[in-house]
């Protein structure tokens, strides 16, 4: 008999599959262990949280890591140790989609290292396990001892064919013009990602609240879950906050105000901001010091902290102006630049306040596409953004290890956000890469290299159909009045203090894509709602000082980029352009400086070539096209004689083919050999008169490109030739 005892609960989705929540069957050492499934797909979730503190930490430790096991597919790692290694980019974006929405839901004085581990065990080509992580991740802990204030889900929306779909098949999700992953609790929405194809802010709210419903029904199911397993009925105890009614009630009276003034100085200026509250806490840490020596500092820290952050929202519900004196909607001062990197493709510098990108747009060929290999997805990339966020950005001093988790989540906004606008593949032959680099960063670095990025393709001459802003929306709300703030194009420290983070990127038409992340319970969809209106208001102001700068595409690409060109040959001439072990089409290569690139796509051959000036490009087409071309009967060609038989001589009309020129069609006079008439390596110019139906084979003429002979009389009166 197993030592096991299973217990499964099902959820089902509004077009009937359902999916199934199983525990106590593995991973039994874990604290709570969940495997979900839909279809053939099926994720093991794993959670473990250290039962003591380690080392003095006043946060969270929270760890989440998604990864998909290739052989869940079927598949075997394609990298040199074929094995399954750092996680990819989009299984730390998988990870970040969990991470955002499961942080805020322990308690705040949980200290405790906790370790999220989910794993794509078995595979279905139609099941996107993205939008099962997180449901997976909750089920576990709901099933473990650890305190957390969930269950919570995610479900992907989409609109397909016009209508609203929850967790669509793959093989569907091409025709979606809104695609949002959505986190939620049975409450309130906590968390929104996604990409659309230029729609309106209620078509948006309309898929978040859809989405709402079916995460409301998932919840349900992983509290009957958690019921009836004897671990999670009680949550283990930890030691809170050590509390001093006292000192908090001091701390508070002493800083609030002096906080709400300086705050409400209007101080432009991070760094004075920073100072102005910086004097604050050192006055009064002096004094309290020479007080008590025995001080309390984390308790002292942590009353600081929340009484300058009640005073800073408190100065921006009622006095409805910002730390650094802006309205509500204001934008920050917006000046941009194009051209700025004259050896680049493409570049641009974005600047918004004291946040700065400088973006550069480089063009490659085909052979530059990225390569995929994943466990679901196994092909090539031609467009790549990639965000840096060095440390003098903000002025600190950090090693440079390259792009973490915070980076590949700010680039991929910035990539959905300008994919939507870009060519189709047949209008764009080009690999494109965009680099941000952020210089300064005060707030929505990730919006600011939406806008450089966008000014930065128009710049390289790239054919985008509209220019693409984004803007940061932050709220603050007092929980006991209800009453509240949304902020336009947040700062740094408004992203900190505030309830909301949501970005929002959209043309003139509509939005494009959106990340948001909600620290609060209790959003509603009025708040919501105004917030996306806000935050249009905000984009096209953007767009507006954009154009100022470029409203177009440029009309020409750069001088030094590689100029493209595509041809379609026949199939069968596929192999004689390549040549024995690529050795012709090397040639091509070397001879004319471009690059040449075929594909079989469509029983087709389709070349496409890169070169750097027009010289070039002309060189390589006409070489491939004198492979390539079609004989046409009636056409002259000048071709090299091969080699000379009794009958006639097989002359070369193009590389590769060879048509006979019979002894009879030499010339006019009648020859009985072609001894001192023709040699082998000679050029002659020769007229196709026919290709034989059946055979291939091409009939040649000399004689019909000669002028014939004058007629003469002869003695007895005959006419002579």
């Amino acid at each position: 008999m197993p030592n096991y005892h299973a217990i499964t609960k099902t959820i089902t989705l509004p077009d009937g599959r359902q999916i199934t929540l199983e525990t106590g069957k593995l991973a039994k050492f874990a604290d709570g262990a969940v495997v979900v499934r839909l279809g053939d797909a099926m994720i093991l979730a794993t959670v473990v949280s250290q039962p003591s503190q380690r080392g003095d930490v006043d946060f969270l430790p929270l760890s989440v890591d998604y990864q998909e096991k290739f052989g869940s597919a079927g598949k075997i790692p394609g990298s040199f140790q074929r094995r399954e290694g750092r996680l990819s980019d989009y299984e730390i974006l998988v990870s970040r989609l969990v991470d955002r929405i499961l942080r805020p839901m322990f308690p705040k004085d949980y200290h405790y290292e906790v370790q999220v581990m989910i794993s794509l065990i078995s595979a279905d080509k139609d099941v996107q396990p993205d939008a099962l992580a997180a449901l997976a991740a909750s089920a576990a802990l709901s099933v473990s001892d650890i305190p957390f204030a969930g269950p919570i889900s995610e479900v992907r929306v989409a609109r397909i064919d016009g209508k609203l779909q929850i967790n669509p098949k793959t093989s569907d999700i091409a025709r979606a013009d809104i695609d949002l992953i959505v986190g939620a609790t049975a409450d309130s929405v906590a968390m929104v990602e996604g990409e659309m194809n230029e729609v309106s802010e209620e078509e948006m709210v309309q898929a978040i609240a859809y989405a709402h419903e079916a995460i409301k029904e998932q919840v349900r199911v992983q509290m009957e879950l958690g019921a009836v397993v004897e671990k999670a009925a009680v949550k283990r105890d930890y030691p809170k906050y050590e509390e001093d009614a006292e000192l908090k009630q001091r701390i508070t009276e002493a800083v609030y105000q002096k906080a709400y003034t300086v705050a409400y100085s209007g101080n432009t200026s991070k760094a004075g901001r920073k100072e102005g509250f910086g004097s604050i806490k050192k006055e009064l840490l002096e004094t309290l010091l020479a007080e008590q020596p025995e001080l309390n500092m984390k308790m002292f820290g942590r009353y600081h902290a929340s009484a300058e952050k009640k005073a800073i929202r408190d100065m921006m519900i009622k006095e409805r102006t910002r730390l650094d004196g802006r309205k509500l909607t204001e934008i920050r001062p917006i000046w941009s630049e194009i051209n700025y990197l004259p050896g680049a493709h493409g570049s641009a510098l974005f600047t918004r306040g004291e946040t700065q990108s400088l973006t550069t747009v480089t063009l490659g060929t085909k052979l530059d596409e990225q390569i995929i290999d994943s466990a679901m997805l196994s092909g090539y990339s031609k467009f790549m953004l990639h965000y840096n966020f060095p440390a003098f950005s903000t002025g600190e001093v950090k090693p440079n290890r390259g792009p973490g988790r915070r980076e590949i989540g700010h680039g991929n906004l910035a990539l959905r956000s300008l994919k939507r606008v870009l060519p189709s593949e047949e209008e764009n032959p080009y690999t494109i890469r965009i680099v941000s680099d952020i210089l300064e960063s005060n707030g929505s670095s990730s919006m600011a290299t939406v806008c450089a990025g966008s000014l930065a393709l128009m710049d390289a001459g790239v054919k985008v159909r509209a220019a693409v802003s984004g803007i940061a929306m932050g709220l603050v709300q007092d929980k006991e009045t209800g009453e509240y703030a949304v902020l336009s194009d947040i700062l740094g420290d408004e992203d900190h203090l505030g309830d909301m983070d949501f970005k929002v990127t959209g043309t003139e038409k509509g939005i494009v894509a959106c990340q948001m992340d909600i620290k609060i319970q209790g959003l509603s969809s009025e708040i919501l709602t105004a917030a996306l209106h806000q935050a249009r208001e905000g984009r096209l102001h953007i767009l507006t000082e954009m154009a100022k700068t470029i409203s177009q595409p440029a009309a020409d690409m750069k001088p030094h980029t590689p100029r493209s060109h595509k041809m379609l040959i026949e199939k069968e001439f596929i192999g004689a352009i390549i040549g024995p072990g690529g050795k012709v089409i090397q040639q091509i290569q070397k001879d004319t400086n471009a690059t040449v690139i075929i594909e079989e796509k469509d029983e087709k051959g389709h070349v496409s070539i890169y070169a750097s000036n027009q010289e070039d490009m002309e060189a390589a087409i006409g070489r491939i096209r004198a492979i390539a071309a079609q004989p046409e009967i009636g056409e002259t060609y000048k071709g090299k004689v091969r080699s000379i038989q009794p009958y006639g001589a097989f002359v070369e009309i193009m590389p590769g083919k060879d048509g006979l020129l019979h002894i009879s069609e030499v010339g006019h006079e009648r020859l009985n050999s072609l001894e001192g008439v023709l040699e082998v390596g000679q050029e002659i110019d020769v007229k196709l008169l026919d290709i034989d139906k059946k055979t291939g084979k091409y009939r040649l003429s000399r004689k019909a490109l000669l002028p014939r002979p004058e007629r003469t009389v002869a003695d007895n009166g005959e006419a002579q030739a």
